[in-house]
């Protein structure tokens, strides 16, 4: 009994007053959020921190969680103190718990598919369907926070605590992974799971969003390179094939990736072809933009794309049309959703493309 009230008063000493639990669960969710949408963008491992942080507040959104059905659990658990909002709260618990879940049981390595979607992808799912019930769910019981609530140094000390017990966890979560050589211990810094061998079989056909076309006729396939360029042509798919080969990663925001090798056509050497840039364009920012047959876009800055591939072959394989035949952009550093599939044509700009983000998300749903 002695031990039981200890551990109460211990948590009674973390738990941060009512209001800022509430508030700091909205802030940690959009936090999670935006944290979660640009580890999408994040290839290489100098961008570990923010995947770190995402873990760390997961962990403390499931000790804000705990606290708050400490506080409210009498109210869901007795059916005449519902109110109309408890249906909103109930739903809003359940998106959290999913999100909670599915995220914690990926971390251990367990590859389930649900239809079409990886645990990762329902994981995604389940947080953003979060952000909309957090805030729908705080407009029904609105109460800023005091300013009692934020004197003296307690509460800054119980979200610390909150934050190294997350990273903790997460770090001594990594040991176990290893320790029990679980599925999870094979994953990159971005959480992605590996898929060992060679060529279109080895690993996963993937799709952004509703990008799904038809097989692209060969004979009447032309990649174009127009835009800032002195002579803008067309080449067939014969033409795309010169040899080169470069070693690359490719991980997909969809929870895996694979090392593979590639063979196609250097983009420099594409933009070589087509009389080179055009006069001037040395002396000002410039982008190349690369398009798919389904309208989905992705640019990189010029000095980057010059030492991407068009790819046409993986390991020994002709690409299949899964895989973005007859050709795909190769971009290493980058994550998945960045490697153009069934590219058609190639643009060079003087401009970014902040629409290429818009786009990502339409792209295919008219073909």
């Amino acid at each position: 009994m002695r031990i039981r009230e200890r551990a109460s008063r211990a948590i009674d000493r973390l738990e941060p007053p009512p209001r800022i639990v509430d508030w700091s669960l909205l802030v940690v969710v959009l936090a999670e959020v935006a944290t979660g949408l640009v580890s999408f963008t994040i290839g290489t491992p100098d961008g570990w921190p923010v995947f770190w942080l995402h873990r760390a507040l997961g962990l403390a959104i499931i000790a804000l969680i705990g606290f708050k059905l400490a506080r409210v659990r009498h109210r869901l658990l007795d059916r005449k103190l519902w109110q109309r909002s408890t249906a909103l709260s109930v739903l809003t618990l359940v998106a959290a718990l999913g999100a909670l879940s599915t995220g914690i049981v990926w971390v251990f390595g367990l590859d389930v598919r649900i239809s079409y979607w990886t645990l990762l992808s329902v994981h995604v799912g389940f947080g953003l369907a979060l952000v909309p019930l957090v805030v729908l769910h705080a407009s029904t019981r609105f109460r800023p926070p005091r300013r009692v609530d934020f004197e003296g140094r307690r509460t800054a000390v119980q979200y610390t605590v909150l934050l190294v017990a997350g990273a903790v966890t997460y770090r001594l979560q990594q040991g176990v992974n290893r320790l029990l050589s679980t599925p999870g211990a094979d994953r990159r810094f971005t959480g992605s799971q590996l898929r060992e061998g060679e060529g279109n079989f080895s690993f996963p056909v993937t799709s952004w969003v509703a990008d799904d076309p038809d097989p692209i006729d060969r004979s009447e396939y032309r990649l174009s390179v127009v835009g800032l360029v002195d002579e803008p042509r067309a080449f067939t798919p014969d033409e795309l094939v010169a040899g080169d080969e470069t070693e690359a990663l490719l991980d997909c925001t969809s929870g895996w990736y694979t090392v593979q090798e590639w063979g196609g056509v250097r983009v420099g050497d594409l933009l070589e072809a087509a009389g080179g840039v055009g006069d001037g364009i040395d002396d000002e920012p410039a982008y190349v933009r690369f398009v798919s047959v389904t309208g989905y876009r992705w640019s990189l800055p010029l000095a980057e794309a010059e030492d991407a591939l068009l790819a046409t072959h993986v390991a020994d394989d002709r690409l299949a049309h899964g895989h973005g035949a007859p050709a795909r952009l190769v971009a290493p550093g980058r994550r998945g959703f960045q490697w153009v599939k069934w590219v058609t044509r190639v643009e060079v700009r003087s401009e970014r493309d902040p629409a290429q983000w818009v786009v990502t998300l339409i792209s295919g749903f008219d073909d």
